[in-house]
């Protein structure tokens, strides 16, 4: 096993602005840390090895600041991403904070509210792009109700469709290098949110203008919260060519939003995420969208994150010698992954038809005993997890 677990700028860590920022404060209890400053961010994720920060408009700049002071609060963090040699690969709009957001933002059954939101969003992809943002994340939070009558889910369809063509067409017209990620999550704050899995914010965005400016932003504990497997759904945005960007944090099961540590929860679940966010070449941001237990003062906020790190290189590790082990390679012979890789029906539909050994002759009490040889595969990948092999 490596050693080398120092994070480096090119391992594309990133981190938003409200996740080392969280105060500690929730539903049941005030703050437990004081606020923190953007720029005292900035240098202590550069000191730590990441390679950038993210943002919502809000958490750098206070909700309806005059002109004057949100003029300077961008260049103020801007000289400290300059000095730290930071990059801002993604930002996003805070629509759900203010008590004018209760109802949604994009789909809010009152009209001003719905002008007011993509109003703010433009101005704040304005500034996105000027920091460089290649990507702007959208979570929709209070795009939901709590009661069957409160939402026609249609018509509300309807109107998220058309902000977000707005927003493309914004986008193009100003000629920005900038997509969208749609971040999906099932419920809290709204009892029900619109677009709630990977797999329905896939099928919206083909109903879009410009489709091809919409991916998705998976997150670890949002698609856990649903009670699926957050690797096939990133494996699914993977196939469709939509992840644009990804949320990294730990969960454990369904129950409310945890936004733990990366790894923490399920070790196993975060080891096969690595495994397909490696395997496959992505070359997006690693995104940490955690928050620091409450029970952590200013030093355990900067342990967190650096743990976030850390566990990152450890599990690229362990899955980089899982698939390097002979024994592996033999479990996945034996377990037919060729297979699986060749065409069902390479020979046509006629072929498949013309080919006794598909139906007639096949021997389907035969096949039927065959054993796939899974948990011998899947013990190898327990023992590289916990470091006993490789």
């Amino acid at each position: 096993m490596s050693e080398s677990f120092t994070p480096t700028p090119e391992d594309r860590f990133s981190f938003g602005l409200w996740t080392v920022g969280w105060q500690g404060r929730d539903p049941f209890g005030d703050a437990t840390r004081p606020p923190l400053d953007p720029v005292e961010t900035v240098d202590r994720l550069a000191a730590l090895g990441a390679w950038g920060v993210t943002f919502h408009d809000d958490d750098l700049i206070p909700f309806c600041a005059s002109d004057a002071e949100r003029r300077g609060r961008v260049a103020r963090f801007r000289r400290a991403l300059d000095a730290a040699g930071m990059a801002v690969p993604m930002a996003t709009t805070n629509l759900f904070t203010h008590p004018v957001f209760k109802d949604g933002a994009f789909t809010a059954n009152d009209r001003e509210v719905r002008r007011f939101a993509l109003r703010k969003t433009l101005r704040n992809i304005d500034l996105a792009a000027e920091l460089g943002a290649r990507v702007y994340v959208a979570w929709g939070g209070r795009e939901g109700a709590e009661s069957g009558a409160a939402k026609d889910v249609r018509t509300a369809l309807d109107r998220l469709k058309e902000a977000f063509d707005l927003l493309g067409q914004y986008v193009r017209e100003q000629g920005y290098e900038l997509r969208f990620a749609l971040e999906p999550k099932p419920n809290e704050p709204r009892g029900d949110i619109l677009l709630p899995t990977v797999g329905h914010a896939l099928a919206f965005i083909e109903r879009l203008e410009r489709p091809e400016l919409y991916g998705v932003n998976p997150e670890v504990g949002h698609e856990q919260m649903a009670g699926l497997n957050v690797s096939h759904g990133v494996a699914q945005a993977l196939w469709a060519d939509k992840l644009f960007h990804i949320d990294l944090n730990g969960q454990s099961g369904v129950k409310y939003d945890q936004d733990l540590r990366f790894g923490a929860g399920d070790l196993r679940g975060a080891f096969w995420l690595v495994d397909l966010l490696e395997g496959a070449g992505y070359e997006g941001p690693r995104h940490f969208d955690f928050k620091p237990p409450r029970t952590e003062d200013a030093e355990g906020v900067w342990a967190s994150a650096a743990g976030c790190m850390r566990t990152y290189l450890i599990l690229r590790d362990r899955a980089a010698a899982f698939r390097a082990d002979p024994a592996v390679r033999e479990a996945l012979r034996a377990a037919r992954l060729d297979g699986l890789r060749r065409p069902t029906a390479d020979d046509g539909l006629a072929g498949l038809l013309a080919d006794r050994t598909a139906y007639e002759d096949f021997d389907a009490e035969g096949v039927g005993e065959r054993g796939m040889a899974y948990e011998v595969l899947d013990q190898l990948a327990l023992e590289h997890l916990v470091g006993v092999r490789g």
